[in-house]
């Protein structure tokens, strides 16, 4: 069973940055696809990003040039680069993976708050 454990999250100024981490119980290349979800209050969890075992990518036009999904091979880590963050980006921030084609993992969630 793939865990999940995110890290990075906090308060930054509208303006500001912040990168996020997921560590990675498994062998990140062996994922069928990973990516990065969000929760804000009162609202759904919706897509941020996500990357496919062959390194294609995709963004919620939302975060679309302002965020960027990567990967760690040799740390197991998969990560986001938020640039450009705005109060709308508050939200608790999950990891997910997709693997063996038919499993699926999250991980605990970090906190993200965005202040104008």
């Amino acid at each position: 069973q793939v865990q999940l454990l995110e890290s990075g999250g906090g308060l930054v100024q509208a303006g500001g940055s912040l990168r996020l981490s997921c560590a990675v119980s498994g062998s990140i290349f062996s994922m069928n696809q990973m990516g990065w979800y969000r929760q804000a209050p009162g609202k759904q969890r919706e897509l941020v990003a996500i990357i496919t075992s062959g390194g294609s990518t995709n963004y919620a036009d939302s975060v679309k040039a302002r965020f960027t999904i990567s990967r760690d091979g040799a740390k197991n880590t998969l990560y986001l680069q938020m640039n450009s963050l705005k109060p709308e980006d508050t939200a608790v921030y999950y990891c997910n993976a997709r693997y063996d084609l038919i499993h699926e993992a999250w991980g605990q969630g970090t906190l993200v708050t965005v202040s104008s």
